[in-house]
Protein backbone atom coordinates (compact mmCIF):
# COMPACT_ATOMS: atom_id res chain seq x y z
CA UNK A 1 0.00 0.00 0.00
CA UNK A 2 2.78 2.60 0.83
CA UNK A 3 4.38 1.76 -2.53
CA UNK A 4 1.11 2.48 -4.37
CA UNK A 5 0.69 5.80 -2.53
CA UNK A 6 4.26 6.80 -3.39
CA UNK A 7 3.72 5.78 -7.01
CA UNK A 8 0.52 7.84 -7.19
CA UNK A 9 2.22 10.91 -5.73
CA UNK A 10 5.12 10.59 -8.21
CA UNK A 11 2.69 10.18 -11.10
CA UNK A 12 0.82 13.34 -10.09
CA UNK A 13 4.10 15.21 -9.66
CA UNK A 14 5.29 14.34 -13.15
CA UNK A 15 1.92 15.21 -14.65
CA UNK A 16 2.07 18.62 -12.98
CA UNK A 17 5.67 19.06 -14.10
CA UNK A 18 4.78 18.24 -17.70
CA UNK A 19 1.84 20.66 -17.56
CA UNK A 20 4.12 23.34 -16.10
CA UNK A 21 6.72 22.77 -18.84
CA UNK A 22 3.97 23.06 -21.42
CA UNK A 23 2.89 26.32 -19.78
CA UNK A 24 6.46 27.65 -19.91
CA UNK A 25 6.87 26.63 -23.53
CA UNK A 26 4.01 28.86 -24.66
CA UNK A 27 4.97 31.99 -26.62
CA UNK A 28 6.58 34.57 -24.34
CA UNK A 29 4.51 37.74 -23.98
CA UNK A 30 5.74 41.12 -22.85
CA UNK A 31 3.66 41.06 -19.69
CA UNK A 32 3.18 43.99 -17.30
CA UNK A 33 5.53 44.10 -14.29
CA UNK A 34 4.67 42.22 -11.12
CA UNK A 35 6.18 40.54 -8.08
CA UNK A 36 8.37 37.51 -8.88
CA UNK A 37 6.68 34.19 -8.16
CA UNK A 38 7.70 30.63 -7.43
CA UNK A 39 7.69 27.68 -9.83
CA UNK A 40 4.28 26.03 -10.26
CA UNK A 41 2.38 28.06 -7.62
CA UNK A 42 3.37 31.46 -9.03
CA UNK A 43 2.27 34.32 -6.74
CA UNK A 44 -0.40 32.45 -4.77
CA UNK A 45 1.73 32.40 -1.62
CA UNK A 46 2.07 36.20 -1.69
CA UNK A 47 -1.64 37.04 -1.57
CA UNK A 48 -3.24 38.10 1.71
CA UNK A 49 -6.77 36.68 1.44
CA UNK A 50 -7.91 38.48 4.62
CA UNK A 51 -7.71 41.90 2.90
CA UNK A 52 -6.90 41.14 -0.72
CA UNK A 53 -7.95 44.45 -2.31
CA UNK A 54 -5.78 46.46 0.12
CA UNK A 55 -2.86 44.05 -0.34
CA UNK A 56 -3.07 44.32 -4.15
CA UNK A 57 -3.31 48.11 -3.89
CA UNK A 58 -0.08 48.24 -1.90
CA UNK A 59 1.60 45.96 -4.43
CA UNK A 60 0.41 48.26 -7.23
CA UNK A 61 2.14 51.24 -5.63
CA UNK A 62 5.40 49.34 -6.29
CA UNK A 63 4.68 47.62 -9.61
CA UNK A 64 2.32 50.08 -11.26
CA UNK A 65 -1.37 50.51 -12.16
CA UNK A 66 -1.32 47.46 -14.45
CA UNK A 67 0.25 44.51 -12.67
CA UNK A 68 0.89 40.93 -13.71
CA UNK A 69 0.50 37.93 -11.38
CA UNK A 70 0.47 34.20 -11.97
CA UNK A 71 -1.94 32.23 -9.81
CA UNK A 72 -0.94 28.62 -10.33
CA UNK A 73 -1.27 28.12 -14.09
CA UNK A 74 -3.57 31.14 -14.54
CA UNK A 75 -2.12 34.37 -15.91
CA UNK A 76 -3.70 37.24 -13.98
CA UNK A 77 -3.90 41.00 -14.47
CA UNK A 78 -4.69 43.55 -11.74
CA UNK A 79 -5.77 47.05 -12.81
CA UNK A 80 -5.46 49.81 -10.19
CA UNK A 81 -5.96 53.20 -11.87
CA UNK A 82 -8.86 55.08 -13.44
CA UNK A 83 -7.02 55.31 -16.77
CA UNK A 84 -6.42 51.54 -16.97
CA UNK A 85 -9.93 50.81 -15.70
CA UNK A 86 -11.29 52.85 -18.60
CA UNK A 87 -9.17 50.84 -21.03
CA UNK A 88 -10.48 47.53 -19.68
CA UNK A 89 -14.12 48.49 -19.04
CA UNK A 90 -14.75 50.81 -22.00
CA UNK A 91 -12.10 51.05 -24.72
CA UNK A 92 -11.45 47.28 -24.80
CA UNK A 93 -14.68 46.21 -23.12
CA UNK A 94 -15.45 43.70 -25.88
CA UNK A 95 -12.13 41.93 -25.19
CA UNK A 96 -12.58 41.85 -21.40
CA UNK A 97 -16.36 41.37 -21.03
CA UNK A 98 -16.53 37.64 -20.38
CA UNK A 99 -16.29 35.73 -17.09
CA UNK A 100 -13.84 32.99 -16.08
CA UNK A 101 -15.35 29.53 -15.56
CA UNK A 102 -14.57 29.05 -11.87
CA UNK A 103 -15.76 26.12 -9.77
CA UNK A 104 -17.71 28.00 -7.06
CA UNK A 105 -19.69 30.37 -9.31
CA UNK A 106 -20.28 27.66 -11.93
CA UNK A 107 -21.93 25.37 -9.37
CA UNK A 108 -23.88 28.01 -7.47
CA UNK A 109 -25.20 29.56 -10.72
CA UNK A 110 -26.56 26.31 -12.20
CA UNK A 111 -23.70 25.98 -14.67
CA UNK A 112 -23.51 29.73 -15.37
CA UNK A 113 -27.20 30.16 -16.20
CA UNK A 114 -27.39 33.48 -14.33
CA UNK A 115 -26.51 36.96 -15.62
CA UNK A 116 -23.64 37.86 -13.26
CA UNK A 117 -21.34 34.86 -13.90
CA UNK A 118 -22.48 33.82 -17.37
CA UNK A 119 -19.74 34.10 -20.05
CA UNK A 120 -20.30 36.73 -22.73
CA UNK A 121 -22.50 35.20 -25.44
CA UNK A 122 -25.88 35.51 -27.13
CA UNK A 123 -27.33 33.69 -24.12
CA UNK A 124 -25.91 36.30 -21.71
CA UNK A 125 -27.29 39.13 -23.85
CA UNK A 126 -30.79 37.62 -23.61
CA UNK A 127 -30.53 37.20 -19.83
CA UNK A 128 -29.26 40.76 -19.48
CA UNK A 129 -32.25 41.92 -21.53
CA UNK A 130 -34.59 40.17 -19.10
CA UNK A 131 -32.93 42.05 -16.22
CA UNK A 132 -33.03 45.49 -17.79
CA UNK A 133 -36.52 45.26 -19.34
CA UNK A 134 -38.43 43.20 -16.79
CA UNK A 135 -36.68 43.07 -13.39
CA UNK A 136 -34.79 46.35 -12.91
CA UNK A 137 -36.44 48.82 -15.27
CA UNK A 138 -37.18 52.23 -13.77
CA UNK A 139 -40.91 51.43 -13.82
CA UNK A 140 -40.34 48.14 -11.98
CA UNK A 141 -38.02 49.70 -9.40
CA UNK A 142 -40.53 52.49 -8.70
CA UNK A 143 -43.39 49.98 -8.37
CA UNK A 144 -41.79 48.63 -5.18
CA UNK A 145 -41.40 52.05 -3.54
CA UNK A 146 -44.12 51.39 -0.95
CA UNK A 147 -42.47 48.08 -0.01
CA UNK A 148 -39.14 49.82 0.65
CA UNK A 149 -40.77 52.61 2.65
CA UNK A 150 -42.85 50.16 4.68
CA UNK A 151 -39.78 48.16 5.70
CA UNK A 152 -37.62 51.20 6.47
CA UNK A 153 -40.31 52.78 8.66
CA UNK A 154 -40.81 49.44 10.44
CA UNK A 155 -37.06 49.36 11.14
CA UNK A 156 -37.16 52.88 12.60
CA UNK A 157 -40.07 51.99 14.90
CA UNK A 158 -38.23 48.84 15.99
CA UNK A 159 -35.15 50.85 16.95
CA UNK A 160 -37.34 53.22 18.96
CA UNK A 161 -38.79 50.27 20.83
CA UNK A 162 -35.39 48.67 21.40
CA UNK A 163 -33.68 51.76 22.80
CA UNK A 164 -36.30 52.00 25.54
CA UNK A 165 -34.87 48.77 27.00
CA UNK A 166 -31.37 48.45 25.52
CA UNK A 167 -28.38 50.74 25.74
CA UNK A 168 -26.97 49.84 22.33
CA UNK A 169 -28.32 49.14 18.86
CA UNK A 170 -26.65 46.47 16.74
CA UNK A 171 -26.92 48.37 13.46
CA UNK A 172 -25.14 45.69 11.44
CA UNK A 173 -27.80 43.15 12.36
CA UNK A 174 -30.83 45.40 12.06
CA UNK A 175 -29.79 46.81 8.67
CA UNK A 176 -29.15 43.28 7.34
CA UNK A 177 -32.69 42.30 8.45
CA UNK A 178 -34.04 45.39 6.69
CA UNK A 179 -32.32 44.65 3.38
CA UNK A 180 -33.26 40.97 3.55
CA UNK A 181 -36.91 41.86 4.12
CA UNK A 182 -36.95 44.35 1.23
CA UNK A 183 -35.25 41.93 -1.15
CA UNK A 184 -37.53 39.04 -0.19
CA UNK A 185 -40.68 41.10 -0.58
CA UNK A 186 -39.54 42.44 -3.95
CA UNK A 187 -38.38 39.04 -5.19
CA UNK A 188 -40.81 36.64 -3.50
CA UNK A 189 -43.67 38.70 -2.12
CA UNK A 190 -43.03 37.55 1.46
CA UNK A 191 -41.29 38.89 4.53
CA UNK A 192 -38.83 36.49 6.22
CA UNK A 193 -38.11 38.49 9.39
CA UNK A 194 -40.34 40.06 12.00
CA UNK A 195 -38.27 42.37 14.18
CA UNK A 196 -37.76 41.03 17.67
CA UNK A 197 -39.11 37.58 16.75
CA UNK A 198 -36.69 34.68 16.21
CA UNK A 199 -37.69 32.78 13.09
CA UNK A 200 -35.62 29.62 12.51
CA UNK A 201 -36.47 29.37 8.79
CA UNK A 202 -35.34 32.93 8.07
CA UNK A 203 -32.15 32.47 10.10
CA UNK A 204 -31.40 29.22 8.27
CA UNK A 205 -31.82 30.84 4.87
CA UNK A 206 -29.60 33.75 5.84
CA UNK A 207 -26.90 31.32 7.02
CA UNK A 208 -27.17 29.53 3.67
CA UNK A 209 -26.67 32.85 1.86
CA UNK A 210 -23.58 33.63 3.94
CA UNK A 211 -22.19 30.16 3.20
CA UNK A 212 -22.98 30.66 -0.50
CA UNK A 213 -21.08 33.95 -0.45
CA UNK A 214 -18.04 32.26 1.09
CA UNK A 215 -18.11 29.36 -1.37
CA UNK A 216 -18.17 31.70 -4.37
CA UNK A 217 -14.68 32.95 -3.47
CA UNK A 218 -13.34 29.77 -1.88
CA UNK A 219 -10.03 28.43 -3.23
CA UNK A 220 -10.44 25.36 -5.43
CA UNK A 221 -7.33 23.57 -6.68
CA UNK A 222 -8.98 22.63 -9.97
CA UNK A 223 -9.27 26.32 -10.94
CA UNK A 224 -5.52 26.95 -10.75
CA UNK A 225 -4.04 23.42 -11.00
CA UNK A 226 -6.39 21.41 -13.24
CA UNK A 227 -4.59 18.12 -12.58
CA UNK A 228 -4.98 18.52 -8.82
CA UNK A 229 -8.76 18.81 -8.73
CA UNK A 230 -8.90 15.60 -6.70
CA UNK A 231 -7.61 17.60 -3.72
CA UNK A 232 -10.91 19.53 -3.67
CA UNK A 233 -12.69 16.27 -2.96
CA UNK A 234 -10.05 15.18 -0.47
CA UNK A 235 -10.27 18.37 1.62
CA UNK A 236 -14.07 18.47 1.54
CA UNK A 237 -14.45 21.63 -0.55
CA UNK A 238 -16.59 19.99 -3.23
CA UNK A 239 -18.79 18.23 -0.66
CA UNK A 240 -19.37 21.53 1.12
CA UNK A 241 -20.15 23.28 -2.19
CA UNK A 242 -22.58 20.59 -3.35
CA UNK A 243 -24.32 20.55 0.04
CA UNK A 244 -24.91 24.30 -0.05
CA UNK A 245 -26.12 24.14 -3.66
CA UNK A 246 -28.60 21.36 -2.82
CA UNK A 247 -29.99 23.24 0.20
CA UNK A 248 -30.28 26.52 -1.72
CA UNK A 249 -31.95 24.71 -4.60
CA UNK A 250 -34.57 23.28 -2.23
CA UNK A 251 -35.30 26.78 -0.87
CA UNK A 252 -35.67 28.23 -4.38
CA UNK A 253 -37.96 25.37 -5.39
CA UNK A 254 -40.19 25.91 -2.34
CA UNK A 255 -40.56 29.58 -3.25
CA UNK A 256 -41.33 28.76 -6.89
CA UNK A 257 -43.89 26.12 -5.84
CA UNK A 258 -45.63 28.70 -3.67
CA UNK A 259 -45.93 31.00 -6.68
CA UNK A 260 -47.26 28.22 -8.88
CA UNK A 261 -50.10 27.70 -6.41
CA UNK A 262 -53.09 29.45 -7.98
CA UNK A 263 -54.63 29.90 -4.52
CA UNK A 264 -51.57 31.63 -3.09
CA UNK A 265 -52.79 33.88 -0.24
CA UNK A 266 -51.89 37.53 0.44
CA UNK A 267 -50.69 38.36 -3.06
CA UNK A 268 -50.79 42.15 -3.47
CA UNK A 269 -48.64 42.74 -6.56
CA UNK A 270 -46.46 40.74 -8.94
CA UNK A 271 -42.99 40.11 -7.54
CA UNK A 272 -39.88 39.05 -9.45
CA UNK A 273 -40.68 35.34 -9.29
CA UNK A 274 -44.10 36.08 -10.81
CA UNK A 275 -42.38 38.05 -13.58
CA UNK A 276 -39.89 35.28 -14.33
CA UNK A 277 -42.59 32.58 -14.31
CA UNK A 278 -44.68 34.67 -16.70
CA UNK A 279 -41.68 35.05 -19.01
CA UNK A 280 -41.13 31.30 -18.85
CA UNK A 281 -44.70 30.76 -19.98
CA UNK A 282 -44.92 33.21 -22.88
CA UNK A 283 -41.32 34.27 -23.54
CA UNK A 284 -40.50 35.82 -26.88
CA UNK A 285 -36.78 35.57 -26.13
CA UNK A 286 -34.45 33.36 -28.14
CA UNK A 287 -33.86 31.08 -25.11
CA UNK A 288 -36.39 28.86 -23.43
CA UNK A 289 -36.46 29.67 -19.72
CA UNK A 290 -36.37 26.71 -17.32
CA UNK A 291 -36.66 26.56 -13.55
CA UNK A 292 -32.85 26.38 -13.36
CA UNK A 293 -32.62 29.72 -15.23
CA UNK A 294 -35.08 31.24 -12.75
CA UNK A 295 -33.20 29.87 -9.74
CA UNK A 296 -29.88 31.18 -11.06
CA UNK A 297 -31.41 34.65 -11.45
CA UNK A 298 -32.85 34.47 -7.93
CA UNK A 299 -29.36 33.74 -6.62
CA UNK A 300 -28.11 36.96 -8.25
CA UNK A 301 -31.00 38.99 -6.81
CA UNK A 302 -30.58 37.66 -3.27
CA UNK A 303 -26.80 37.98 -3.05
CA UNK A 304 -26.76 41.29 -4.90
CA UNK A 305 -29.70 42.85 -3.07
CA UNK A 306 -29.08 42.02 0.57
CA UNK A 307 -25.35 41.90 1.26
CA UNK A 308 -24.27 44.90 -0.83
CA UNK A 309 -26.96 47.35 0.32
CA UNK A 310 -26.57 46.42 3.99
CA UNK A 311 -22.80 46.77 3.75
CA UNK A 312 -23.06 50.26 2.19
CA UNK A 313 -25.36 51.57 4.95
CA UNK A 314 -23.17 50.17 7.74
CA UNK A 315 -19.99 51.62 6.20
CA UNK A 316 -21.69 55.02 5.82
CA UNK A 317 -22.78 55.05 9.48
CA UNK A 318 -19.30 53.92 10.53
CA UNK A 319 -17.58 56.73 8.64
CA UNK A 320 -20.05 59.34 9.87
CA UNK A 321 -19.69 58.37 13.52
CA UNK A 322 -15.89 58.66 13.08
CA UNK A 323 -16.32 62.09 11.47
CA UNK A 324 -18.68 64.09 13.73
CA UNK A 325 -18.61 67.25 11.60
CA UNK A 326 -19.91 65.38 8.57
CA UNK A 327 -22.53 63.68 10.76
CA UNK A 328 -23.79 67.05 12.02
CA UNK A 329 -23.83 68.47 8.51
CA UNK A 330 -25.89 65.64 6.96
CA UNK A 331 -28.34 65.65 9.88
CA UNK A 332 -28.72 69.41 9.60
CA UNK A 333 -29.58 69.05 5.91
CA UNK A 334 -32.10 66.30 6.60
CA UNK A 335 -33.84 68.10 9.44
CA UNK A 336 -33.87 71.43 7.65
CA UNK A 337 -35.27 69.99 4.42
CA UNK A 338 -37.75 67.60 6.07
CA UNK A 339 -38.83 69.85 8.93
CA UNK A 340 -41.41 68.14 11.14
CA UNK A 341 -42.52 65.64 8.51
CA UNK A 342 -41.40 62.76 10.73
CA UNK A 343 -39.98 60.50 8.03
CA UNK A 344 -38.10 60.61 4.74
CA UNK A 345 -39.96 59.19 1.75
CA UNK A 346 -38.53 58.30 -1.64
CA UNK A 347 -40.01 61.42 -3.21
CA UNK A 348 -37.84 63.48 -0.84
CA UNK A 349 -34.51 61.93 -1.74
CA UNK A 350 -33.74 64.18 -4.71
CA UNK A 351 -33.54 67.18 -2.32
CA UNK A 352 -30.78 65.66 -0.17
CA UNK A 353 -27.56 66.63 -1.92
CA UNK A 354 -25.20 66.24 1.02
CA UNK A 355 -26.66 62.83 1.91
CA UNK A 356 -25.94 61.67 -1.64
CA UNK A 357 -22.40 63.04 -1.32
CA UNK A 358 -21.94 61.06 1.93
CA UNK A 359 -23.01 57.85 0.17
CA UNK A 360 -20.70 58.50 -2.78
CA UNK A 361 -17.77 59.19 -0.48
CA UNK A 362 -18.55 55.95 1.37
CA UNK A 363 -18.51 54.02 -1.91
CA UNK A 364 -15.17 55.63 -2.80
CA UNK A 365 -13.44 54.67 0.44
CA UNK A 366 -15.20 51.38 1.19
CA UNK A 367 -16.70 49.98 -2.02
CA UNK A 368 -18.86 46.96 -1.27
CA UNK A 369 -17.23 44.99 -4.12
CA UNK A 370 -13.63 46.28 -3.93
CA UNK A 371 -12.30 44.06 -6.75
CA UNK A 372 -15.48 44.10 -8.84
CA UNK A 373 -16.24 40.69 -10.34
CA UNK A 374 -13.39 38.99 -12.22
CA UNK A 375 -13.25 39.19 -16.00
CA UNK A 376 -11.37 37.16 -18.57
CA UNK A 377 -9.79 38.26 -21.84
CA UNK A 378 -11.54 36.73 -24.86
CA UNK A 379 -8.55 37.27 -27.10
CA UNK A 380 -4.96 38.46 -27.07
CA UNK A 381 -4.63 42.26 -26.91
CA UNK A 382 -2.20 45.06 -26.15
CA UNK A 383 -2.82 47.16 -23.05
CA UNK A 384 -0.63 50.15 -22.25
CA UNK A 385 2.08 48.67 -24.45
CA UNK A 386 1.98 45.25 -22.77
CA UNK A 387 0.80 42.02 -24.36
CA UNK A 388 -2.14 40.42 -22.58
CA UNK A 389 -2.66 36.75 -23.51
CA UNK A 390 -6.05 35.23 -24.24
CA UNK A 391 -7.87 33.80 -21.16
CA UNK A 392 -6.05 36.13 -18.75
CA UNK A 393 -7.95 36.57 -15.48
CA UNK A 394 -8.58 40.30 -14.88
CA UNK A 395 -9.37 42.13 -11.64
CA UNK A 396 -10.23 45.83 -11.50
CA UNK A 397 -9.25 47.05 -8.04
CA UNK A 398 -11.62 49.95 -7.36
CA UNK A 399 -10.38 50.01 -3.76
CA UNK A 400 -7.07 51.21 -5.22
CA UNK A 401 -8.72 53.57 -7.72
CA UNK A 402 -10.60 55.26 -4.88
CA UNK A 403 -7.30 55.91 -3.10
CA UNK A 404 -5.37 57.15 -6.12
CA UNK A 405 -3.88 60.61 -5.36
CA UNK A 406 -3.94 61.34 -9.11
CA UNK A 407 -7.74 61.29 -8.95
CA UNK A 408 -8.49 62.42 -5.41
CA UNK A 409 -7.06 65.16 -3.20
CA UNK A 410 -6.13 63.71 0.21
CA UNK A 411 -7.69 60.37 -0.76
CA UNK A 412 -7.44 58.81 2.72
CA UNK A 413 -9.76 61.46 4.22
CA UNK A 414 -13.53 61.08 4.48
CA UNK A 415 -14.65 64.27 2.79
CA UNK A 416 -18.18 64.18 1.28
CA UNK A 417 -17.74 67.82 0.16
CA UNK A 418 -15.65 66.57 -2.78
CA UNK A 419 -18.90 65.27 -4.35
CA UNK A 420 -21.03 68.36 -3.65
CA UNK A 421 -21.66 70.21 -6.93
CA UNK A 422 -19.59 67.54 -8.69
CA UNK A 423 -20.70 65.83 -11.88
CA UNK A 424 -18.91 62.63 -10.91
CA UNK A 425 -21.50 59.86 -10.60
CA UNK A 426 -21.56 56.09 -10.14
CA UNK A 427 -23.34 55.28 -13.42
CA UNK A 428 -20.14 53.98 -15.02
CA UNK A 429 -18.93 56.96 -17.07
CA UNK A 430 -16.48 58.39 -14.51
CA UNK A 431 -13.79 55.76 -14.15
CA UNK A 432 -12.28 57.22 -11.01
CA UNK A 433 -15.58 56.24 -9.33
CA UNK A 434 -17.18 52.97 -10.48
CA UNK A 435 -18.64 51.19 -7.41
CA UNK A 436 -21.25 49.45 -9.61
CA UNK A 437 -18.80 48.62 -12.38
CA UNK A 438 -19.11 49.84 -15.97
CA UNK A 439 -19.55 48.70 -19.53
CA UNK A 440 -21.46 45.61 -20.62
CA UNK A 441 -20.98 43.91 -17.24
CA UNK A 442 -22.05 46.86 -15.09
CA UNK A 443 -24.52 46.05 -12.30
CA UNK A 444 -28.11 45.90 -13.72
CA UNK A 445 -29.60 46.44 -10.23
CA UNK A 446 -27.75 49.73 -9.64
CA UNK A 447 -30.87 51.94 -9.40
CA UNK A 448 -32.60 49.53 -7.01
CA UNK A 449 -29.54 49.32 -4.76
CA UNK A 450 -28.99 53.08 -4.74
CA UNK A 451 -32.52 53.94 -3.61
CA UNK A 452 -32.48 51.24 -0.89
CA UNK A 453 -29.31 52.70 0.60
CA UNK A 454 -30.47 56.33 0.37
CA UNK A 455 -33.86 55.64 1.96
CA UNK A 456 -32.46 53.56 4.83
CA UNK A 457 -29.57 55.90 5.67
CA UNK A 458 -31.65 59.09 5.45
CA UNK A 459 -34.25 57.78 7.92
CA UNK A 460 -31.63 56.50 10.36
CA UNK A 461 -29.93 59.91 10.40
CA UNK A 462 -33.15 61.92 10.47
CA UNK A 463 -34.87 59.97 13.25
CA UNK A 464 -32.01 59.52 15.73
CA UNK A 465 -28.95 61.14 17.21
CA UNK A 466 -26.09 58.62 17.26
CA UNK A 467 -23.19 58.21 19.67
CA UNK A 468 -20.35 55.78 20.36
CA UNK A 469 -21.15 53.53 23.35
CA UNK A 470 -19.50 54.50 26.61
CA UNK A 471 -16.20 52.71 27.05
CA UNK A 472 -15.66 52.22 23.31
CA UNK A 473 -12.39 53.89 22.39
CA UNK A 474 -12.54 53.57 18.63
CA UNK A 475 -14.81 52.15 15.93
CA UNK A 476 -12.94 49.58 13.84
CA UNK A 477 -12.88 49.82 10.05
CA UNK A 478 -11.42 46.38 9.36
CA UNK A 479 -13.25 44.75 6.42
CA UNK A 480 -14.17 41.11 5.91
CA UNK A 481 -12.76 38.98 3.09
CA UNK A 482 -15.01 37.96 0.19
CA UNK A 483 -16.76 39.36 -2.85
CA UNK A 484 -18.69 41.78 -0.61
CA UNK A 485 -16.73 43.83 1.91
CA UNK A 486 -18.57 44.05 5.23
CA UNK A 487 -17.40 45.75 8.40
CA UNK A 488 -15.66 42.92 10.28
CA UNK A 489 -16.98 43.83 13.73
CA UNK A 490 -20.67 44.57 14.22
CA UNK A 491 -21.45 48.30 14.40
CA UNK A 492 -23.00 48.96 17.81
CA UNK A 493 -24.13 52.51 18.59
CA UNK A 494 -26.25 54.39 21.11
CA UNK A 495 -29.36 55.97 19.55
CA UNK A 496 -31.48 58.80 20.96
CA UNK A 497 -34.79 59.73 19.35
CA UNK A 498 -34.71 63.12 17.65
CA UNK A 499 -37.55 65.33 18.99
CA UNK A 500 -39.10 65.99 15.61
CA UNK A 501 -38.35 62.57 14.18
CA UNK A 502 -41.44 60.71 15.40
CA UNK A 503 -43.12 58.45 12.88
CA UNK A 504 -46.78 59.00 12.09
Amino acid sequence: MPFLVTLSVLAVFFLILSKFKSFLSKPVHRLPPGPPGLPIIGNLHQLDASDLSDHLWRLSTRYGPIMSLRLGLIQTLVVSSAEMAKEVLKTKDLVFCTRPLLTGPKTISYNNKDVAWSPYSEYWREMRKICTLHLFSLKKVNSFGLVREDEVFAMINTIKTEISTKQEVNLSEIVMILMTNITFRVAFGKRPYVYGDEQPEARRFHELLLECQALLVNFYYRDYFPLMGWLDKLNGSITRLEKNFKEMDECYQELIDEHLNQNRPNKIQDDMVDTLLQLKQDSDFSIELTFDHIKAMLMNILLGGTETSASAVVWAMTLLIKNPESLKKVQHELRHVMGNKGKVQEDDLYKLNYLKAVIKETHRLYPVAPLLMPRESRDRCVLDGYEIPKKTLVYVNIWAVGRDPKCWERPEEFKPERFVDSRVDYKGNDFEFIPFGSGRRGCPGMSMGAVMVELALSNLLYSFDWEIPEGTKEISTLPTAGTVSHKKDALRLVAKVYDNGCMD
